[in-house]
């Protein structure tokens, strides 16, 4: 399935989870906030949250900085 993770086209299983997503991406420790589809999704739900063809990730980090 595609998906657009941070405007970006890329190629996944499908049924994949949100979590399953960021470990292959190797962000898994560093993402801090989640949205699909303009939608937050809670940390706890990470593993559990089934993701769908066409959907449109937002994965966020905070940086320090001033």
């Amino acid at each position: 399935m595609q998906l657009i993770i941070n405007g970006e086209k890329r190629e996944f299983a499908k049924n994949s989870k949100l979590k399953e997503i960021m470990a292959l991406l190797q962000i898994e420790e560093k993402v801090m906030a989640c949205a699909v589809n303009m939608q937050i999704i809670k940390k706890e739900k990470w593993g559990s949250h089934t993701l769908n063809d066409g959907d449109k990730i937002e994965m966020l980090h905070f940086v320090g900085g001033g």
